[in-house]
């Protein structure tokens, strides 16, 4: 029996994209919203490929499928929010999972949110957000990297990150105790502007 074919040619060395999927089930990720507002419009989508980027500047940076109409509603308003979901919002995560669901005009009826600097939805109760100014857009193959830039940020309430890890939702088990908060390196009230 051979390898299935691969769907890139300019890459003839490349792994096959489903020995990639395999391998990625086996990764932990934290889940997120990721938000914006364009015009009367707000967009929402889950994704769990975000990092913190950068501390100076400070960056973050998510990937989203390249034809998302949320990159194009990011790309021309110029902002975005991050909200970092905590075990207990598991179905808000697939909310907005469900291809067409995360777009409305005003708000989300049904997902509490608010607004802090950009005016781009902030999901209530979630475990932390970050409110970016968009910084830069990249290329990433089938996905489009939109980096921004975090005009305030804030840890929410106390709780546990959401984890998806082998096709399902996950809670963390500590196997250490958390690191102290280093004074000199993270602000001490709760959001950041600026």
């Amino acid at each position: 029996m051979s390898a299935p074919a691969r769907p890139d040619a300019t890459h003839p060395d490349a792994v096959h994209p489903d020995a990639v999927r395999l391998a990625a089930r086996t990764c932990a990720t934290g889940v997120a919203v990721l938000t914006t507002r364009s015009g009367d419009e707000v967009f929402a989508k889950t994704v769990s490929s975000f990092v913190t980027l950068s501390m100076n500047p400070p960056l973050i940076s998510v990937a989203v499928t390249r034809h998302s109409p949320l990159v194009r509603a990011a790309r021309d308003s110029g902002r975005l929010a991050l909200s970092v979901l905590r075990v207990g919002q598991e179905r808000l995560s697939q909310r907005f999972a469900t291809p067409g669901a995360g777009r409305a005009t005003g708000s989300f009826a049904d997902v509490p949110t608010r607004t802090e600097v950009t005016g781009a939805p902030v999901v209530e109760d979630c475990l932390t957000w970050f409110d970016c100014r968009l910084h830069s857009v990249l290329p990433g193959g089938d996905h489009t990297i939109l980096i921004g830039l975090p005009l305030a940020a804030a840890a929410g309430p106390t709780g546990l990150p959401l984890l998806y890890h082998e096709g399902g939702y996950h809670a963390p088990t500590p196997l250490t105790p958390p690191s102290p908060a280093r004074p000199d390196r993270a602000p001490t009230a709760p959001g950041v502007r600026t």
